[in-house]
């Protein structure tokens, strides 16, 4: 019997701190009290005095790059780097190689991460124009969701037929989660700037060429379509202040038909950030103005936006060295996610309970995950503990992503991760990985 004991915590859950103790016994939380003992001589006992102890962040969007993309991650590679950075259960996108718009394909990669995953796991289901048939066949208790690229597709993964995308969001119960940006804005602006550069557009003109515009042209369509048809939707990293207004407050985020995501990049960086580090922060959506910034961040602390995610993608430096045209989109961020927001609220910009509800209740509220994302007894023992006043520096050297580069890099955190525990078992301590994939299958209340 698995049996762990944290002692002197200062638990962060359900808008509350409280100092106590948890009892963790066969990957579950047993008992949460002010004071426990137990005298079993196999219990592992961990000394939590002065920490803090979160719930295991779950991340609503990642790329893991398995199959097919491996030269740069891979499930296990990149599940590892997320434990590192507090999150305890992910959720991979589906524009892998080949792409996950299979039933077949989709539970070859459940199969990899079932073998190779350090943290919990599950997959979106990606849509087409012509796979509605496989996506009718998607059992919702087994899968997160189902993710529609309405623009900045790869492959065939472009879901731009008016008729089938209403017919998507009339025919299925899932969560539709969909990237917003208008393929035709960003062809006539990109055909605009390389007439004038060639290939090597400055990189300042990513938040031009994929423009706010572009960025609610989109989004406005599909809350929409979705409130047209009824559909459960879900939008992704959301970049500009502009498409702050097709979101509400106004209803408690179980009972809303229409969410939004907003990526840790896009909170911390800005386009006067471009000058400094270049294609290493281009995303897709671009990183935009302090305005933006601002504007975000607000509806965050507000519930417009309803969950904190990475958007993790990571790429080879040599990719991302490349001219514009060339330079692929997306960067690395698991391990570094929750130490972000954790300065955030150093400089008294979020409290500890708001980063918690945004990045391990909400999540788990959102796609219905069951019994994740709080300590609460009966729950998976998926945890993490912090020390706030543990200054590091991230560096290549302390960089787990299998590409080797972040672009946090030089960044001073002020707060450490000491520890995350996955299913009751220690997976990470003070930099130091143990060899135990003891993630899980993700499974939902629906």
């Amino acid at each position: 019997m698995n049996t762990v004991l944290i002692k002197n915590a200062n638990i962060v859950n359900e808008g509350t701190i409280f100092n106590g103790d948890v009892y963790i016994e066969n990957g579950i939380f047993k008992e949460i009290a002010s004071q426990i003992t137990v005298k079993s001589p196999n219990v592992q006992i961990i000394d939590a005095k002065g920490k803090y102890l979160l719930p295991g962040v779950i991340d609503d969007q990642v790329h893991f790059r398995e199959p097919g993309l491996t030269h740069k991650a891979t499930i296990e590679t990149e599940s590892r780097a997320a434990v590192a950075g507090g999150i305890t259960s992910f959720i991979e996108m589906p524009n892998t190689v080949p792409q996950t718009t299979t039933i077949e394909k989709l539970e070859d990669k459940f199969e990899i991460a079932s073998k190779t995953s350090y943290a919990n796991y599950s997959f979106m289901f990606g849509g087409t124009n012509d796979n509605l048939d496989e996506i009718l066949k998607v059992d919702p208790r087994k899968v997160a969701g189902l993710k529609l690229f309405l623009g900045s597709s790869t492959g065939n993964m472009l879901v731009d037929n008016p008729e089938v995308l209403e017919k998507i969001f009339s025919s299925t119960d899932l969560v539709i989660s969909v990237h917003c940006e208008d393929e035709q804005t960003i062809r006539d602006n990109t055909a605009k700037y390389k007439a004038k550069y060639g290939d090597d557009i400055p990189i300042e003109m990513h938040p031009v060429i994929r423009s706010e515009e572009a960025c609610y042209i989109s989004s406005s369509n599909a809350v929409a379509l979705a409130k047209k048809t009824g559909a459960r939707l879900h939008v992704f990293h959301l970049s500009t202040a502009k498409e702050l207004e097709l979101f509400s407050n106004d209803i408690p985020l179980k009972d809303k038909k229409i969410t939004a995501e907003v990526c840790i990049h896009h909170l911390w960086f800005s386009d006067a950030d471009y000058k400094e580090k270049g294609t290493l922060i281009k995303w897709n959506p671009a990183v935009k103005t302090a305005k933006d910034r601002s504007a975000l961040f607000e509806a965050l602390l507000d519930d417009r936006l309803d969950v904190i995610a990475t958007d993790h993608a990571p790429h080879t430096t040599e990719e991302k060295e490349n001219v514009y045209t060339k330079a692929p989109s997306g960067g690395p961020l698991v391990q570094h996610a929750l130490p972000a927001m954790l300065e955030f609220y150093h400089k008294d910009k979020i409290s500890l309970e708001k980063i918690v509800e945004k990045m391990c209740h909400n999540p788990a509220i959102l796609f219905q995950v069951e019994k994740r994302g709080y300590i609460k007894e009966g729950y998976h023992a998926d945890a993490v503990l912090v020390d706030l006043n543990a200054p590091w520096t991230v560096d290549k050297d302390n960089v787990a992503y299998k590409c080797g580069w972040s672009p946090f890099e030089g960044t001073t955190f002020t707060s450490r991760i000491t520890h995350t525990l996955i299913n009751g078992s220690l997976v990470y301590e003070d930099f130091k990985f143990y060899d135990v994939k003891n993630g899980q299958r993700l499974t939902f209340d629906r």
